[in-house]
């Protein structure tokens, strides 16, 4: 019998690079997590708050 995976908003840390944020927001949404994390790459190039908020849900989300 095996367990089921958390529900909810997680990061995932068994698929994680820097926290486990991208891969915790790929699999909630169904996205691709490689694109995804190649998406905030190039994001962090323009102007804004991306690893502010990268931060912010390391901090915030629980490990799943």
């Amino acid at each position: 019998m095996t367990t089921p995976a958390p529900r909810g908003l997680r990061r995932d840390t068994s698929n994680k690079v820097l926290g486990g944020v991208c891969s915790g927001l790929a699999r909630q949404f169904g996205l691709s997590v490689g694109g995804l994390r190649l998406a905030f790459v190039i994001s962090c190039v323009l102007p804004g708050p991306q690893i502010v908020a990268y931060a912010l849900l390391w901090l915030l989300m629980p490990a799943g």
